[in-house]
């Protein structure tokens, strides 16, 4: 009997590099796994639906439950988690030492719906008495002039968010003073570390992140797995078939952090890091599925929600198909 054949778009990760090297079969599945990097798969999922399934943003992913109909279905798998408080980029004229600094300032956010972004507006609110609507957002190209959302937002008026000029990057108006600073998951060309008109909020991040973690056990989501809807209520089977796979690809790559005859990974402490991550956040530091993340996603959707992306305050529950609630047990 043959396999129901689909495409996925997913960058080339660790823990799904068995997929790429189709290593591990998919119950059902015949799979085309297309490496590509995200900004690429999210924009041609979220526009055309290129793809039968795709790595999304997860809060490019919450912002399509408001549409009609809904495009895609998901699975409690996240490909990319990321701690955030690295990715607030200063000028060192703006006057900016500490976060609170940031109230009444020009911030750039390459776009508002980001979820890195949406982190980072969460936390510095929650944590550090940023409020939301206290700063102006400038939005625009990082590096390349003219970039928009992938998908349109509707904001409360207290939200000031302004487009950048067309010809205008935000990394170069950071640079020379045009902005203040720039909330953005990738690191802006004109920061140089340790010199130059662009440094971080946060230099010492790593401390700041471990505290962050240590107090509110939260590491944040970036991604999720999401499955065309069409695809999905033809072949409902599908999501439980590519959660599994995804579950043995994580394992293997987990198993690879403790391999001590040769160094898997380009790191000469390898080991010893993934022992400190360990004793700080568990063994299963990366986990997927829904109970053990409630705490993050509940989070996340709280700040898309007050931040005025979500319509409505979503649970973790909604987000992901019924498949993914329950297991069976022998």
């Amino acid at each position: 009997m043959s396999k129901l054949r689909l495409s996925m778009a997913c960058w080339n990760y660790d823990r799904t590099r068995a997929l790429l090297e189709d290593r591990i079969p998919i119950d059902g599945i015949d799979l085309t796994y297309i490496n590509i990097p995200v900004e690429e798969t999210f924009f041609r999922m979220i526009r055309h639906q290129e793809f039968d399934v795709a790595e999304m943003s997860l809060s490019s992913y919450t912002l399509s439950l408001f549409r009609d109909p809904k495009p895609f279905v998901a699975i409690p798998v996240f490909p990319s988690r990321y701690f955030r408080h690295s990715c607030i980029f200063i000028h060192r004229n703006s006057g900016i030492r500490e976060p609170k600094d940031l109230i009444g300032k020009r911030v750039g956010n390459p776009e508002y719906q980001l979820t890195a972004c949406v982190w980072i507006r969460g936390i510095l609110s929650d944590e550090y008495g940023v409020p939301v609507s206290s700063v102006t957002y400038l939005r625009g190209g990082e590096e390349t002039p003219g970039r928009t959302e992938k998908q349109s937002v509707s904001l409360p008026p207290e939200i000031r968010l302004e487009n950048i000029p067309e010809d205008k990057t935000l990394s170069r108006m950071l640079h020379d003073g045009e902005i203040d600073a720039i909330y953005s998951p990738r690191t802006p060309s004109s920061f140089t570390p340790g010199s130059g008109n662009v440094r971080l909020l946060f230099e010492d991040y790593e401390t700041v992140e471990r505290e962050y973690y240590q107090r509110t056990k939260i590491f944040p989501i970036m991604h999720t797995v999401v499955i065309r809807r069409e695809i999905y209520e033809k072949h409902p089977w599908v999501a439980q078939s590519l959660y599994k796979a995804f579950v043995l690809a994580q394992r293997e790559a987990y198993e690879d952090l403790h391999e001590t005859a040769a160094l898997k990974f380009m790191l000469p402490w390898l080991i010893r890091h993934a022992e400190d991550t360990r004793a700080l956040m568990g063994k299963d530091f990366w986990p997927y599925g829904i109970e053990p993340n409630v705490h993050a996603l509940s989070t996340f959707l709280r700040y898309s929600h007050e931040q005025g992306l979500a319509k409505r305050l979503l649970t973790p529950q909604e987000l992901f198909v019924p498949e993914a609630q329950e297991s069976f047990k022998i």
